[in-house]
C-alpha cells in the first residue's frame, strides 16, 4: 500500500523558516517523482514545487522561487521542502504527492496519483 506522511507545518512569524518533510512508504524503487502543493482556504490547490527521481531537477512555482528549496533523501525514502522568509500569502495546507516517472513534467496536480493527509502553514504575527 503506497502511502505518503507529511510533518513539519506549524505556526511561524513573516520572516521566519520552516521545514516540511513527505516520508513515503510502499514503494520499491526510486522511480517517481515528488511534489508539493498547497491550498489555501476559499482556493484551490496549487502546485509549488516538483523534484525528480534522482534529485538532480527541480521546478518552483515563480511565487517561491529563491525562498523555497525542494530535495529529497532515497535513503530514507523523504522528500524536503526547506522554507524560508515566509510570508502570510504562504499560509494553507501544505500537500506532498507522487507520480511514476523519472522527471517534473509540471505542477498539475491531476498528474498526480498519490497524495498525503496535508500538514497546515500558518505566517502570522
Amino acid at each position: 500500500q503506497l502511502q505518503l506522511v507529511e510533518s513539519g507545518g506549524g505556526l511561524v512569524q513573516p520572516g521566519g523558516s520552516l521545514r516540511l518533510s513527505c516520508a513515503v512508504k510502499g514503494f520499491t524503487s526510486d522511480y517517481y517523482v515528488i511534489g508539493w502543493f498547497r491550498q489555501a482556504p476559499g482556493k484551490e490547490r496549487g502546485g509549488v514545487s516538483c523534484i525528480s527521481s534522482s534529485g538532480g531537477s527541480r521546478l518552483y512555482a515563480d511565487s517561491v522561487k529563491g525562498r523555497f528549496t525542494i530535495s529529497r533523501d532515497n535513503a530514507k525514502n523523504t522528500a524536503y521542502l526547506e522554507m524560508n522568509n515566509l510570508k502570510p500569502e504562504d499560509t494553507a495546507v501544505y500537500y506532498c504527492a507522487a507520480r511514476r516517472n523519472l522527471y517534473c513534467s509540471g505542477l498539475t496536480s491531476r498528474e498526480f496519483g498519490y497524495w498525503g493527509q496535508g500538514t497546515q502553514v500558518t505566517v502570522s504575527s
